[in-house]
């Protein structure tokens, strides 16, 4: 499925957003992706779409320390969570943001979420919320974890 979700992000980023479920289902097809894969990554779309600021509490937007449920601790790895942390505290996402990056995190149900793939998420969550990203933010969420910086 996250094979599915960049090709998402490197056809249609220009765009500002990716087509309606039906023609995004044909043009997955075609590309070569297989039906169940579609079907997992159409299902998590639409999760995605269903998310809006205003379904979060305005008190969330005041501060303190994010505590994570034991379902959060298992999905998401140490690095991801301090990833977010990190992001958050430089003011990169909201406190609303880094709750629907979670929550799309969780919903895929995969335990220990590489940072890798948790920078996708993070990367697709901003990019839905957003109708242009600092090409800095993304390249810093496309650039693998275990990468050297060479600077």
């Amino acid at each position: 499925m996250f094979d599915i979700l960049m090709f998402l992000f490197e056809s249609y980023a220009n765009a500002g957003s990716y087509p309606e479920p039906d023609k995004l289902s044909l043009k997955l097809s075609a590309a070569g992706f297989e039906e169940e894969e579609i079907s997992q990554a159409l299902s998590w779309l639409s999760g995605m779409k269903r998310l809006t600021p205003a379904d979060y509490p305005l008190a969330i937007n005041h501060g303190g320390y994010r505590h994570y449920a034991a379902l959060e601790l298992k999905r998401l790895s140490p690095e991801a969570r301090s990833f977010l942390a990190f992001w958050e505290q430089s003011g990169m996402v909201s406190a609303v943001e880094r709750e629907m990056i979670i929550d799309r995190a969780v919903a895929l149900g995969i335990d220990q979420l590489s940072l890798d793939k948790f920078k996708l998420i993070a990367l697709l969550v901003l990019w839905d919320q957003h109708e242009a990203l600092d090409p800095l933010v993304v390249e810093d969420l496309l650039t693998p974890a275990d990468s050297l910086n060479l600077h």
